[in-house]
């Protein structure tokens, strides 16, 4: 039953369009770094020009590093409920294996108050692990924290009294916790960046997929898709939607859109990859990602539009996720591109699908 409720939420027979972002800390136009602050106001102005122009969901990343100004994104969140009405606002993601699962839902409860039920989480372990050791976690205990805390919000999410016991913290014994919600579940979505285990684990619980693709072709994650509806099957739960994140950015032109974009991403993509022995990225790669099999969907509305219009229909998606946000990519650059995204990709991917 909890799983059709979810469903029922977050399923539609129109494709939602959302935009994400971890709060990127930008430049202004003589390439000064403004401070965290200011890019923090600058995303409520973000917010709220998305809810204007028609965007469906907006995600709100955690990091704990220089280059990104959120790290609480439910306050970040709070702000943005006050300041919209209709689009739905959640995490991208919150980590919860560095959290805990009670204070997770309680300020995520506390979103939903304010924004008049339009709150919902995606929780995933994060691509960066600076958290572990910021709150005092062990990385060796990296699969047991996530699994243990996640069977706990499963239950929390439900909005009923919690009796539960774990390995990484005490047991609860109808236990309620508040503010309560006043139409539960909280919708939920797990996120996963290509582990099978990880597809299984969401389907298992009954959530939703959120598939985080950031490079190749998104066709590719095909499989993975196949695999979550048949885990879901196989365990007699009805069918959930799946969602998609991916970067992008959007400009009135094609070129005007890659060549506001290359600057900042060969910057940011290079440093973070550097973290990771990754080779520094080339233009020739940066082009072929913006192409139709790349991952990277930057270019003129209809080029954008035309490129979700196919990811949608070859992985059967619910939702998409365009991360707006990218390195030091200036702010009237980012309004423009939310501008464009509402105002003429949304209608036109409705359109194309429409027309199949």
């Amino acid at each position: 039953m909890e799983s059709q409720t979810a469903a029922a939420e977050l399923g539609t027979a129109e494709l939602e369009l959302g935009l994400d972002t971890f709060g990127d800390v930008t430049a202004e136009a003589d390439c000064t770094l403004i401070s965290g602050a200011q890019t923090l106001r600058n995303l409520l102005e973000q917010a709220v020009l998305a809810d204007e122009v028609g965007v469906d969901f907006l995600g709100v990343g955690e990091h704990h590093r220089p280059d990104y100004a959120v790290s609480a994104p439910e306050v970040v969140l709070g702000a943005v409920a006050a300041r919209t009405s209709r689009m739905r606002l959640g995490s991208a993601v919150t980590v919860l294996s560095s959290d805990d699962p009670i204070r997770v839902f309680q300020r995520f409860s506390t979103v939903d108050a304010l924004s008049s039920g339009r709150a919902e989480v995606i929780l995933g372990r994060g691509s960066f692990t600076e958290s572990f050791p910021l709150f005092g976690f062990d990385l060796a205990d990296y699969e047991e924290l996530f699994d243990d805390k996640l069977s706990l919000f499963a239950q929390l999410r439900t909005g009923r009294p919690v009796t539960w016991s774990g390995s990484t913290r005490g047991p609860l014994r109808d236990q309620r916790v508040f503010p309560e919600l006043e139409n539960p579940p909280l919708p939920t979505w797990i996120a996963v960046g290509g582990s099978p285990e990880s597809v299984v684990r969401a389907a298992s619980y009954g959530l939703p997929l959120m598939l985080a693709i950031i490079g190749g072709d998104p066709v590719r994650f095909r499989p993975f898709v196949d695999l979550y509806h048949r885990a879901l099957s196989e365990i007699g739960r009805d069918a959930l939607p799946v969602g998609v994140h991916c970067p992008g950015h959007v400009a009135d032109t094609d070129e005007q859109a890659r060549e506001e974009l290359w600057p900042h991403y060969r910057e940011y993509v290079g440093r973070i990859g550097g973290e990771r022995g990754w080779p520094p990225p080339s233009r020739f790669d940066f082009e072929r990602s913006t192409g139709p099999g790349g991952a990277l969907f930057v270019g003129s509305p209809e080029t954008v539009a035309r490129k979700i219009a196919s990811t949608s229909k070859a992985l059967g998606l619910s939702r998409f996720d365009m991360k707006y946000s990218h390195g030091t990519l200036g702010h009237a650059q980012l309004m423009r591109s939310i501008e464009l995204y509402g105002t003429q990709v949304i209608p036109r991917v409705r359109e194309l699908l429409a027309d199949g």
